[in-house]
């Protein structure tokens, strides 16, 4: 960074710290009567040094998410609310159509004991239920891993497997295509269906739309959201039985109605009248 790099990024720094500042001198002013909350200094991307998030523009990552140091996610994946991919003593990466849903966990190891470096990989359409805990382990394309789940060091998760919600797979565990595993410690359970296989990959190509809907959502301006908001009271508690006796229509306005890929039975219904 030459010397023009430095002086913009001094003056950065400073605009970003205004908000703090003011904050401390509101304190100050308040005397021994303020109430000492600190505003919040949360990153959703934050470097580690040298290591930086590699994130796709097509990927939506939640305000409340925190994707930290060595992570790469790829095209038309999400992460979501409350959740942290920590890439500090080692790498992440995600491939592409991917949800990570949401208050779930990655991390990695730096290396097991016989020296063997772990890293996380995470696939391609590959689901990861609410709440789960990944740790150094591979999760291959279009595999499952249910809500809290756990999965420890050395894991692997073929492609089209399922982890069952709850369960615990202990370290270097490897679990074959085709199969659900569950339980404490998690065991082979029965071989996947054919209508389990699709619903995997179906599931990823649902939150891949579904994150649309939310990255729209928190891209909206204050206006937008306050423009929404008197629509929604305007429209709201009409009785269709009564409208319908005085010969009422009403159209909901489109900024309230859903794409249709956020409702599948909707697109379905379309598609048959065609």
């Amino acid at each position: 960074m030459g010397t023009l790099g430095k002086a913009i990024y001094t003056v950065g720094f400073w605009i970003r710290e205004t908000g703090q500042a003011i904050d401390r001198l509101g304190r100050g002013l308040q005397g021994k009567y303020h109430f000492p909350e600190q505003l919040s200094r949360h990153r959703t991307l934050m470097n580690v040094y040298d290591k930086s998030p590699v994130v796709d523009k097509d990927v939506f990552v939640a305000p409340s998410a925190s994707v930290i140091g060595d992570v790469q996610v790829g095209r038309a994946s999400s992460i979501w609310y409350g959740c942290v991919l920590r890439g500090d003593v080692n790498s992440i990466r995600v491939g592409s159509g991917t949800n990570i849903q949401d208050n779930s966990l990655v991390h990695v190891a730096k290396t097991n004991l016989a020296g063997k470096v772990l890293p996380t990989i995470i696939g391609d359409n590959v689901t990861i239920g609410h709440s789960a805990v990944i740790h150094a382990c591979t999760v291959e394309n279009e595999a499952f891993v249910g809500m809290g789940a756990t999965l420890l060091d050395g894991v692997v998760v073929e492609k089209n497997a399922m982890v069952a919600a709850g369960a615990l797979v202990r370290q270097n565990t490897k679990i074959p295509s085709g199969e659900v595993w569950g339980g404490n410690p998690a065991k082979f359970l029965r071989k996947l269906t054919e209508e389990e296989i699709a619903f995997i990959s179906q599931s990823a190509t649902n939150y891949t739309n579904l994150a649309q809907v939310h990255a729209a959502e928190n891209a909206k301006s204050f206006e937008e959201i306050e423009f929404e908001k008197a629509l929604r009271k305007k429209f709201a508690n009409k009785d269709e039985e009564y409208d319908s006796m005085l010969g009422v229509v009403r159209e909901t306005p489109p900024e309230l109605i859903l794409p249709d890929n956020v409702l599948p039975e909707k697109a379905a219904s379309k598609s048959l009248k065609v």
